[in-house]
């Protein structure tokens, strides 16, 4: 773990977040994407590799291994558990340079003027929530993914 990252703060304990860990091994952390004070788009997920590194082609062959099956099952969950009709998936790493990815369930009827990872949270009709509806969807999640396994 490094000093001075946030998600390295966050799996140390040093802050809470909206939600519950929907899954988490040696290599990644799974939980829904906080929204601080804002309401929260339901179905933004966030993979975390747990080891301290910037980018995709920084990881261990096991960690790629654990870290894309973890993401093709998180996004089955959000279309079987949750309805999703698509799961974007993304990797920035501008803000925090701590590998993370996104994914962002697309529901149902979501305007086509609001498809996009970030452009769904523009969208009025989103689903939204405050953090018990957050628990609830991790709930579900992490139950879905316990049957998988």
């Amino acid at each position: 773990m490094s000093m001075n990252c946030f998600i390295c703060d966050k799996h140390k304990g040093k802050f809470e977040t909206s939600g519950i860990t929907i899954y988490e091994d040696g290599y990644v952390y799974v939980g829904h994407i906080d929204q601080k004070e804002k309401p929260h788009y339901l179905g933004h997920i966030m993979i975390d590799l747990k080891r301290h590194v910037p980018t995709l082609g920084d990881m261990t062959m096991k960690e790629a291994k654990v870290f894309g099956v973890t993401m093709a099952r998180v996004s089955k969950g959000l279309m079987e558990s949750e309805g999703a009709e698509h799961v974007y998936s993304l990797v920035s790493g501008n803000a925090v340079p701590h590998l993370h990815m996104h994914l962002v369930a697309r529901y149902p009827n979501t305007p086509k003027d609001y498809w996009g990872p970030m452009s769904v949270y523009n969208w009025e009709g989103a689903p939204t929530g405050d953090s018990t509806d957050v628990k609830k969807l991790c709930h579900r999640l992490k139950t879905y993914l316990e049957e998988l396994a």
